[in-house]
């Protein structure tokens, strides 16, 4: 009888344990389905928390009031759609600071180049007016969650910390042990491969860290987003602006938003000169606010506007575009909007290859890499498996 209460309390506790070990499994999958989800949705959150300040914006100064005054009402209600940031920054409109003067105490509410945008329109006394130019920049959130997903495997193969202690284990732990049994058995060396291998692990130790440190300071971009780029600006601004103007798919953005806050201000008769100054200070770039300026400078000495323009593009394409813009009737903005969704549509297209290329060159890289360990580690077991048949 005891054993029999013996073994059921057994078999009761095995099920207790198996079904605890499939909840955990199961809360652990969750979990990292929810981790994935939240990591690989941040551009969309942040571009939908953009698009819907911008909405509220819209809405206070349609119905007649400031902006100042639209956010400190919309902040009294405790509504925490938008987050923190944006309670704190009503806190700053409240003591008296323009809405551009308190972006810049809240980093992270917004994207630099969206803050610099509404402190043009600030600038020129109307935000309503920029707030579709502002809209169009919000278009780069599904190209980045498709890149992310692209470096996925990237993520994988190389960020995971085992990848680049490999060959170094191998080197302090297995290859002596080789060596040894390769010089008994063999009384010779360890096969060419292998040896090339060790004179250059370093190197071989150097690529494959390299790599992962790259994969990681990407991811760590990633998620820091607009407020990452807060952080590093003191330091690395000018070099972060340099390779954005570089990169072609930024540089296309960069010229669509130029386009279209330009098109905006001249619509509302600003002065051509203090329009395009102003216009190159919305990009927040500071390669394309010198190119502006050399722009104005031209502007100045009587160059007219559809020749000045060659200072921000130099294919020619902005300059016929715009030369066909002040013929028209329907104004800068409407003439130049087919313009701007094929900047955009070119941007997504660069984007996507790039990251196509360099995902697949990098996994290449270190596909080599992995391929010539295991193949100089495979020689040297081929090597005394063959001496060993001898014996």
């Amino acid at each position: 009888m005891a054993i029999n209460e013996m073994e059921n309390s057994e078999i009761i506790l095995r099920v207790i344990l198996t079904m605890f070990l499939m909840l955990a499994g199961i809360t652990l999958m969750t979990a990292t389905c929810y981790v994935v989800y939240f990591l690989f949705s941040l551009p969309l959150r942040r571009q939908e928390r953009a698009r819907l300040f911008l909405d509220l914006l819209e809405t206070g100064l349609v119905q007649g009031h400031s902006t100042e005054t639209t956010i400190v009402e919309i902040a009294k209600s405790r509504d925490m759609t938008l987050g923190y940031r944006f309670h704190l920054l009503a806190a700053h409109l409240e003591t008296g600071l323009r809405l551009s003067e308190a972006l810049k105490k809240v980093p992270g509410l917004l994207s630099p180049q969206l803050a610099a945008m509404l402190a043009v329109g600030d600038k020129v006394g109307d935000i309503r007016k920029v707030i579709p130019a502002c809209r169009r920049a919000l278009t780069s959130g599904s190209s980045k969650v498709t890149s992310a997903v692209n470096y996925l495997l990237l993520l994988i193969v190389l960020a995971n910390p085992a990848v680049a202690i490999i060959w170094p284990f191998l080197i302090v732990t297995i290859v002596p042990k080789f060596q040894e049994i390769t010089r008994e058995l063999t009384h010779g060396s360890l096969p060419p491969l292998l040896r090339f291998l060790l004179a250059h692990s370093t190197l071989v130790i150097i690529v494959q860290l390299a790599l992962t440190g790259i994969i990681w300071l990407a991811v760590l971009i990633y998620l820091c987003g607009p407020k990452g780029i807060r952080w590093l600006a003191p330091v690395l601004k000018p070099v972060i602006d340099a390779v954005n103007y570089r990169l072609p798919w930024q540089r296309k953005r960069l010229e669509r938003d130029f386009s279209a806050m330009l098109a905006i201000l001249l619509d509302t008769e600003v002065p051509e000169e203090q329009a395009v100054t102003l216009a190159a200070q919305s990009t927040d770039n500071r390669v394309f606010i010198r190119r502006g300026e050399r722009l104005a400078q031209q502007l100045r000495e009587g160059v007219a506007l559809t020749e000045a323009v060659q200072a921000i593009d130099d294919t020619g394409e902005f300059r016929w575009r715009l030369t066909n813009a002040a013929h028209g009737h329907s104004g800068f903005m409407a003439a130049l909007s087919g313009w701007h969704d094929a900047l955009d549509a070119k941007a997504y297209q660069l984007e996507q290859a790039a990251s196509q290329v360099i995902t697949t060159g990098l996994v290449i890289v270190n596909g080599c890499i992995v391929g010539l360990i295991a193949a100089g580690v495979f020689q040297v077991l081929t090597s005394i498996t063959r001496e060993a048949a001898l014996w």
